[in-house]
């Protein structure tokens, strides 16, 4: 906590400017949430708040758009693009450029990114304006990827490249194998939710319709609903796979599904 207490009175350099104004209450939680979860500490923590920065936020605090999380973002995406290469790389000797170059747009797709950034509760940190935050930005996958990559990009600049590296192995390489099993890089939610906000100004609402089976290998069945009408249903050993049926299925319904 002492550090803590420091970090939000002291004066932090950020690029080539330099500011003393006390952390928000929302900053503060980014900063006090991130560290406990990751331990990660970081020495300017500007950077960190800058990488939850969507530009809709920025209405709010009247700045300039440079202030946002996207040049973050940009960086963060080149930082990740030469870890995911370089582990794939070493890990499949014998496979082709073209086959590590698809791959390679698995680990790093939208989709992807998204699915771990929600897993991380990045939702509840970004730093978004209330209208965006009303249409579900805080679930939306180009904000929650973009996040993602910009929390790279902040780790990058202020530890280095072996931190950044550490930090891409252990949320997202680390689960290479389920990601491909399960599918990840095709996030049915996401698409789903896309669709019900720009063509039906509605978002998806899921709802658990049953569950079964001993605690140890639990099953449910989840209903997905728009405008009060059930579009889809799914069944999985957790809520969030069941979600992922139901959602795959919906789209399946509404012929999004590119398969």
């Amino acid at each position: 906590m002492k550090l803590l207490n420091k970090i939000f009175t002291k004066k932090w350099l950020i690029g080539d400017d330099q500011t003393d104004e006390r952390l928000s209450n929302e900053e503060k939680f980014i900063i006090t949430k991130f560290q406990e979860k990751f331990q990660i500490i970081f020495r300017n923590p500007f950077l960190l708040i800058t990488a939850f920065k969507h530009r809709s936020y920025l209405n709010i605090t009247n700045e300039d758009r440079i202030a946002s999380n996207e040049r973050l973002e940009f960086l963060g995406d080149a930082v990740l693009d030469l870890v995911v290469t370089q582990y794939l790389y070493k890990k499949f000797s014998k496979r082709t450029e073209g086959q590590l170059s698809k791959l390679k747009s698995i680990l790093v797709s939208k989709p992807v990114l998204a699915e771990i950034a929600t897993n991380l509760s990045f939702g509840d940190m970004i730093l978004i304006n209330k209208g965006e935050e009303k249409t579900g930005g805080r679930q939306r996958q180009s904000i929650l990827s973009d996040t993602f990559e910009a929390v790279i990009g902040a780790i990058y600049l202020d530890k280095d490249l072996d931190a950044a590296q550490s930090f891409i192995q252990g949320y997202l390489i680390k689960h290479f194998k389920s990601i491909i099993q399960q599918e990840l890089f095709k996030n049915y939610k996401s698409i789903l939710l896309e669709y019900g906000q720009s063509k039906l100004g509605q978002l998806p609402e899921y709802k658990v319709l049953e569950e079964y089976g001993p605690d140890h290998d639990k099953r449910f069945v989840v209903g997905v609903y728009l405008n009060d009408d059930m579009i889809g249903k799914g069944s999985g050993k957790s809520k969030k796979n069941a979600e992922q049926e139901a959602a795959k299925m919906a789209l399946q319904k509404l012929s999004l599904n590119d398969g």
